[in-house]
């Protein structure tokens, strides 16, 4: 039975209308401080995640040809167009904080949808329950996207719910695909398949910051070209 999946949902709807609700409670200044925080957290998970790769090539290739597919394929710019028109079509009932111009929500809006829907604790939890029925992983990350969803939601309102769609979407599929994924999910492919991760939190960090706008959608392709380019890799070239 899935119930990671759907846990961790919940805990994004619930905490995004816990953090809607009480953002007029919360001081200015402190809703101007948090992302800056959660900037900087976004990078610090990110470096922590790169120092485990076990091959760099396998790593920086992946990114390479996963970036290319993504800008071929237009992945930001659907997803982007995906979040204005989600925003315009809630914003009767879920509107906008004022002072919140269109362009900025749908940009952090995408930031948002990759730092939940494709963080490596979601994608490891959800084929570990698809494998085993185990969901604690994504009970923990449950926890974890509960604050979360309820400090973004300060700033950006209520709408940063729908995020919960696209994560379920994203966790159902992998633990459907368990099975044949994670067997060859080994150490060695885990370490390469969390610092392309880690490479993504940096760049979600940075745009959250404001400092860069990466295309972070167009980055994920990379996550999924790990597993093979790991095991060509290590065919090729052994240790």
């Amino acid at each position: 039975m899935m119930l990671g999946p759907i846990i961790n949902s919940c805990a994004i709807i619930v905490g995004g209308l816990l953090g809607a609700g009480l953002a007029k409670f919360i001081p200015k200044r402190l809703q101007q401080g948090l992302p800056a925080t959660f900037a900087l957290a976004s990078v610090a998970i990110g470096v922590t995640m790169i120092i485990k790769e076990h091959n760099l090539p396998v790593v920086v290739l992946s990114l390479i040809f996963g970036t290319a597919l993504g800008e071929l394929l237009y992945f930001e710019a659907g997803v982007s167009k995906g979040a204005a028109f989600i925003q315009q079509k809630m914003n009767r009932f879920l509107p906008m904080p004022r002072g919140l111009g269109k362009s900025e929500f749908s940009q952090q809006f995408t930031a948002l949808i990759v730092l939940f829907g494709a963080s490596g604790l979601g994608v490891i939890g959800a084929m570990t329950e698809g494998l085993n029925g185990d969901y604690k992983l994504l009970l923990v990350k449950s926890m974890m996207d509960l604050v979360t969803a309820m400090i973004f939601a300060i700033g950006l309102g209520p709408g940063i719910i729908m995020i919960a769609v696209v994560q379920f979407t994203v966790q159902a599929s992998l633990f459907l695909l368990a099975k044949p994924i994670l067997p060859y999910m080994d150490a060695v492919t885990y370490a390469n398949f969390s610092a392309v991760g880690g490479i993504i939190m940096l760049a979600i960090g940075l745009r959250i910051a404001k400092i860069m706008n990466f295309a972070v959608v167009n980055f994920l392709p990379a996550l999924f070209l790990v597993l093979p380019l790991s095991h060509l890799w290590r065919h090729f070239f052994p240790d």
